[in-house]
């Protein structure tokens, strides 16, 4: 069984010059069914964004709810993880309802996609960057040749993509830059990517977790067993394809759960796909704030999220109180984490793991 499509859009909050924009037009025309209502901010919608009482609806603002603007910020940050830079994102927030995500921190209770409509913008200055870049002078852990762009920090292109043509712009630019390649995470499979013909130059990550974990904390997303069988395909049809594991949550009989799922991926892969591969690992960080949030509709997860006996409380960058795993617990857990992957599924390198 397929997944459920996680758009059924109603409404579209939408800025005027946003509307004005090719790009913007061409949503619009996508969903003529849907309402429009004019604002003066994606950032700022009065009754929607900050609004305790929209967590009750929490899973149908994201479905039926579209924020059309446009992206300010051009900036490129370092990271050195995921990618050797954080892209400005053409999208943020998801119409997927993953417990554990971090981006409806910024927005208030209500976490509907905000689309942006002016991608010339956004690939201009991800072309002029990547040509001031040059040459990669030497590998590290991100990419042995090549200068790795995060597209989707904040956002889930494989869903993005159900929206727009931006995703298809990002992948057609990203083939012709010889330096660089794009990169994004994704927990929804979107086979219309197939026919994007990448050439190699934007890699995949495909997040996984146990199956019976994932049910319960990765809502409206693709199935486990989705996912596993559409990496060999990504492979053919010519992405780079890696694994994320994240978040990897603690719970009683974890390591067992993780060590089926290693056995999956390995009777899953092609030996194209086994030969390109390579993993990441991130622990969970929670928020005090979400954990409030999901208490108001989807308590049981906190279940999973919420273990104050194994978590330490650690004070953010941003004045947020997190939850990390206690740091004794976690250095030992990563390194558990980490052989068990290399026994069970060799050959894969770990390309940072936290």
């Amino acid at each position: 069984m397929s997944t459920r499509a996680p758009l059924d859009l109603r409404q579209i909050y939408v800025e005027a010059r946003a509307a004005a924009l090719p790009r913007g037009q061409e949503i619009l025309a996508r969903f003529p069914e849907a309402e429009r209502i004019e604002v003066a901010s994606h950032w700022n919608i009065p009754g929607l964004h900050g609004n305790a009482g929209l967590v009750r609806d929490w899973l149908k603002i994201k479905r039926q709810v579209l924020v059309l603007g446009t992206r300010k910020t051009l900036t490129m940050l370092p990271n050195g993880r995921s990618a050797d830079f954080i892209a400005p994102g053409m999208a943020n927030g998801c119409a997927l309802a993953c417990a554990y995500c971090y981006v409806p921190r910024h927005k208030g209770y209500a976490n509907p996609v905000t689309t942006f409509a002016n991608i010339g913008d956004v690939t201009g200055a991800l072309e002029r960057h990547a040509h001031q870049q040059g040459r990669k002078p030497q590998a590290n852990s991100v990419d042995p040749h090549a200068w790795v762009y995060d597209l989707g920090e904040n956002s889930d292109l494989s869903v993005d993509a159900l929206i727009s043509d931006n995703v298809r712009d990002l992948v057609t630019l990203f083939r012709g830059l010889q330096n660089a390649k794009a990169s994004f995470a994704t927990k929804y499979v979107n086979r219309e990517l197939l026919t994007y013909d990448p050439q190699g130059r934007t890699r995949l990550r495909f997040s996984l977790m146990p199956a019976q974990t994932a049910r319960v904390v990765d809502i409206g997303t693709s199935p486990m067993h989705e996912r596993l069988a559409a990496i060999n395909d990504f492979v053919e049809a010519g992405y780079e394809v890696h694994l994320n594991f994240s978040p990897v949550i603690i719970f009683r009989g974890w390591t067992d759960a993780y060590r089926e799922l290693f056995r999956q991926v390995d009777a899953a892969l092609s030996a194209k796909a086994r030969a390109q591969l390579a993993a990441e690992v991130i622990f969970l960080t929670h928020n005090a704030g979400l954990h409030e949030v999901n208490l108001g509709w989807h308590p049981r997860a906190e279940d999973l999220l919420w273990t104050p006996q194994w978590q330490e409380t650690k004070r953010s960058e941003y004045g947020g109180e997190n939850l990390r795993y206690r740091r004794g617990l976690k250095g030992k857990a990563v390194a558990h984490f980490t052989e068990l992957l290399r026994r069970e599924l060799p050959g894969c390198p770990v390309r940072y793991a936290f």
